[in-house]
């Protein structure tokens, strides 16, 4: 299916919500022809609908809920009208992001992590930019736990009750995690099994057993708010099972620098650094749960020359 046609399918199905949004933005702009030929030019270009983008993202990853209210904020003001759509697992993500149900993934793990679903979905995906470079897997206990690297699990089942912490089945982690670090180090043999559920689940035990200065073994990930919002320390991995550090990506259906040019050059330009990104993910998920628009617009206050927007 050419991705002209996958876009069309797509917004037939939300034609008639926006269509009397739409219908207003036309009517607005046919007004502007009574006034001057300048006036009128401006007005028109201050109001012209630059398109609709959509962002798929898992929202209990918090890097993909920071950067799609980031891009919100940046695509709305060049004109663009952002919708976003929340999805559980990063399989159907892939999968919707492939086939032009989705426009974006704004957070994504190409490099490793999600590197199967990139031979699976990657000829149907265009990377637009890389906007951090030093992700990594983890495994983590809580501070006060006496064990340092994940070698040592194997000896210490009891201390954990078999049991290791995880988020989403789909997810790269979990993969990384079942399919490497657990044959590697003999966790299997030891009695370990992974427990899957989602990242909110982890997260709670994992605050539970730290309330209560409880042995806890997780499944974690940097950067991520919540190796600051716990006692945690990451475990070693001399074997390296859980894979090397990489990118993260902002991803985009194909052809989507072809029909969204502007947008293109304003994401490709992002690139944040420990310090920036750490303030992003604080200010969206801690200090404004309620609302990541506003996280999004304090840490723009904070760092106003972040983000270099393209020449109008």
């Amino acid at each position: 299916m050419s991705t002209h046609r996958k876009h069309l399918r797509r917004r037939q199905g939300v034609a008639l919500v926006s269509a009397a949004a739409l219908g207003l933005t036309l009517a607005a702009c046919s007004t502007d022809d009574s006034g001057s030929d300048d006036a009128g030019s401006e007005e028109t270009t201050e109001s012209e609908d630059m398109g609709t983008i959509t962002m798929g993202y898992i929202p209990s990853w918090t890097d993909g809920l920071s950067t799609a209210y980031l891009l919100d904020n940046l695509l709305t003001e060049a004109g663009y009208t952002v919708e976003h759509e929340e999805i559980s697992e990063a399989g159907p993500l892939y999968t919707a992001l492939a086939e032009g149900d989705v426009d974006m993934y704004p957070s994504a793990w190409p490099e490793v992590t999600h590197a199967s679903y990139m031979d699976e979905y990657g000829d149907s995906i265009e990377d637009i930019g890389t906007y951090y470079g030093n992700a990594k897997l983890t495994m983590a206990v809580p501070e006060y736990t006496d064990i340092d690297s994940i070698e040592d699990l194997a000896d210490n089942a009891d201390m954990f009750g078999g049991t290791i912490t995880g988020i989403e089945p789909g997810a790269g982690l979990t993969a990384a995690v079942q399919d490497n670090v657990i044959p590697t180090y003999g966790l299997d043999e030891a009695g370990f099994e992974l427990q899957t559920s989602s990242t909110t689940a982890m997260l709670t035990e994992l605050e539970q057993a730290t309330e209560n200065e409880e042995d806890i073994v997780v499944t974690l990930w940097r950067p991520f708010w919540a190796n600051a919002a716990y006692p945690v320390k990451d475990l070693e991995d001399p074997e390296g099972a859980l894979g090397e550090a990489e990118g993260l990506h902002f991803l985009g259906t194909e052809g989507f620098s072809s029909e969204y040019p502007e947008a293109a050059e304003i994401i490709g330009s992002i690139e944040l650094d420990d310090t920036q990104y750490g303030a992003l993910e604080d200010l969206v998920v801690n200090e404004n749960p309620d609302d990541p628009a506003a996280g999004v617009e304090a840490w723009l206050e904070e760092y106003p020359d972040v983000i270099p927007m393209p020449e109008s």
